[in-house]
């Protein structure tokens, strides 16, 4: 369900902006993605577990608003993260 350091340290290096860059949106996006898709990956084994699905609805709606600020400040960084990740939009 957590990612681990190593990948974390990776999706750093792969969206930050910067050397050590952990604070941009692209970076936070790429890690609530990642959390997220282990979440949904965890559901399907354990369904019933309605603690950690509010949890998984709190990362997305965190998700979203990350995803509204970069629209609104860089339409381009938004568009190139969101074909990067794969997300839709």
């Amino acid at each position: 369900m957590t990612i681990t350091a190593e990948r974390k340290a990776e999706l750093i290096t792969e969206h930050g902006r910067s050397e050590g860059d952990t604070g941009s949106p692209e970076v936070q996006i790429s890690i609530l993605t990642e959390r997220i898709v282990n979440l949904t990956e965890h559901f399907k084994i354990h369904a019933k577990d309605n603690h950690s699905r509010r949890g998984l609805l709190m990362l997305v709606n965190n998700r979203r608003s990350l995803l509204d600020y970069l629209r609104k400040k860089d339409h381009g960084r938004y568009a190139a993260l969101i074909a990067k990740l794969g997300l839709r939009k």
